[in-house]
């Protein structure tokens, strides 16, 4: 009996997916997290002008942080802009954070974002502890996927 994965759905709107990041890594668990942002940075995400391709999430201190995420300058902002590419706080539960914390350390997994949306008036971003791929696992999952739509395709052409 096929299992047929149950589709998630991110809050109201997704403003970024990163597709990469599920291509490049091994996502073992995910969790919502929200995300401290300041006024123009907000404006800028709502236009959907930021990008999540090279971003990942580091721990200073007891704080986790979205670093290298990419939000673009709000054109009416002016003089009360942000930087770009300036780290960013991300909020979740002291237990949650401290579990992500020992994960990183003793298993050697990695905190990557994988999508950022709105959730009523909130903007969230869905965060995955994540694991690396080989070359040869990305080969398999392309195999995979291919041999899914192509039985696909059969079944249509069947019917």
């Amino acid at each position: 009996m096929a299992r047929t994965k149950k589709k998630r759905q991110l809050g109201d709107e997704t403003i970024e997916d990163n597709r990469k990041a599920r291509h490049e890594f091994e996502i073992h668990e995910e969790l919502e997290a929200g995300i401290m942002l300041h006024g123009s940075e907000v404006k800028s995400i709502r236009d959907h002008r930021v990008s999540l391709k090279e971003a990942f999430c580091q721990f200073r201190g007891d704080e986790l942080f979205l670093m290298q995420a990419h939000v673009a300058e709000f054109v009416q902002a002016h003089a009360r802009n942000h930087p770009p590419l300036r780290p960013r706080k991300v909020l979740l539960h002291r237990r949650e954070l401290d579990r992500l914390r020992d994960a990183v350390k003793q298993q050697g997994l990695t905190i990557i974002p994988l999508a950022m949306y709105l959730k009523g008036r909130n903007i969230k971003v869905l965060i995955g502890l994540a694991r690396g791929k080989k070359v040869h696992d990305k080969r398999a999952s392309i195999k995979e996927r291919e041999q899914k739509l192509e039985m696909q395709r059969a079944v249509r052409e069947r019917w």
